[in-house]
């Protein structure tokens, strides 16, 4: 996997083209380059969130027997822009009391931190903003922006519902870090590296090989991971931070026009982004199933077409999991992460410390039948 996505593209001779272009000044191109591709992942990604918002209700209506967005475009597509036009042309409203600062400040923050975690993920061997050897450290560090968001949009709105649901959503992303967190780091310790790249270069070939295979620790971290990540975005059954039913709308019920869409785009990404990471630590990432000693841009295009495959379908699992389990408790939600999610979480870290002394680093694969 390549450092950044410059130096992937510096090996191909259009490059040196461009460095004429730029008069030989290489950083300026470097510049050129990395703006746009943000501007490209950033405008995937918007779609993305936005589509996600019509997946959510279509998805939904299936599972309820109902019809589900089916006016605006065929099949209701276009649904997610008549809402784009609806939350830009809202009324901005703030209450008159609220702390002007951290109101308009909550929701950037929000978005912020999900498009900040981008810089990282491993869309493809070439298409990858940089591939930091701290990657998961960079990771978890600026995804916890998105708790910040969260709880100054609850205590900045001077609302004692939103109050609730900030306080609920901060104590809930604290909490869930921490299972989360030791899960990644089991894997980390497979890998012997905290980059992506390391990560999945770990991961190559057949499924075998991905580490959500590797030994029965990694397998059930992997669970662990993903009920921990849907707590950390929010996600039914644990969305406590809004909890309509009790809280009105929780942490952004004063928000409203484009500072509430985005809240609603925020949590859209972020699902993509830690279904996307869950790709990457134990799903083999975008590697193809056997291996390639050309490296085109086609194949790059495949392996991209193959990580957000993997991505999305972990991204219906999480919407299909909202419409089928009731919302827990706030007492019960904590119970989960500190009686047992993060007990079990210590339990297949020092599993797999364990199983890489024992076993040398070999997987339950390669173990029975001796393959690489």
């Amino acid at each position: 996997m390549n450092q950044t996505v410059v130096s992937y593209l510096a090996e191909y001779e259009f490059f040196d083209f461009l460095l004429k272009i730029f008069g030989q000044n290489t950083s300026l191109l470097a510049f050129v380059i990395f703006f746009l591709v943000a501007a490209v992942i950033v405008g995937i990604m918007a779609t993305v969130g936005g589509l996600g918002t019509y997946a959510e209700r279509k998805i939904s209506a299936d599972i309820q027997m109902r019809m589900g967005p089916n006016r605006v475009g065929p099949y209701g597509i276009l649904q997610f822009l008549a809402d784009g036009v609806k939350m830009i042309t809202k009324e901005d409203i703030m209450p008159a009391n609220a702390d002007k600062m951290l109101f308009y400040l909550a929701p950037v923050l929000c978005l912020l931190g999900v498009f900040a975690t981008l810089a990282v993920v491993p869309f493809s061997a070439g298409f990858t903003m940089t591939d930091l050897n701290v990657g998961v450290f960079y990771l978890i560090a600026i995804s916890s922006l998105v708790g910040l968001g969260v709880f100054l949009g609850g205590y900045a709105s001077n609302s004692k519902w939103s109050m609730l649901g900030g306080m609920r959503g901060a104590s809930q992303i604290i909490s869930y870090e921490i299972p989360v967190t030791l899960s990644i780091l089991a894997i980390v310790l497979l890998a012997g590296g905290m980059s992506f790249g390391v990560i999945i270069g770990q991961q190559e070939g057949l499924p075998t090989n991905w580490f959500l295979f590797h030994n029965p620790f990694a397998f059930i971290a992997f669970f662990v991971y993903f009920v921990g990540a849907m707590a950390e975005t929010n996600r039914a059954p644990f969305d406590l931070p809004e909890a309509e039913s009790e809280l009105v709308s929780g942490y952004h019920t004063e928000y409203t026009g484009m500072r509430f869409g985005f809240f609603a785009l925020a949590e859209y990404i972020e699902v993509f982004v830690v279904c996307g990471v869950a790709v990457a630590l134990f799903l083999g990432g975008f590697n193809l199933p056997f291996k390639l000693d050309i490296d085109i841009l086609p194949i790059q295009a495949v392996q991209a077409v193959i990580f957000f495959s993997k991505t999305l379908l972990l991204y219906y699992v999480i919407i299909w999991a909202r419409w089928t389990f009731p919302r827990l408790r706030v007492d019960q939600l904590m119970s989960i992460c500190w009686k047992y999610l993060t007990p079990i979480a210590i339990f297949n870290l020092i599993g797999c410390a364990i199983w890489m002394v024992v076993f040398k680093g070999h997987s339950i694969a390669q173990i029975m039948f001796g393959s690489h």
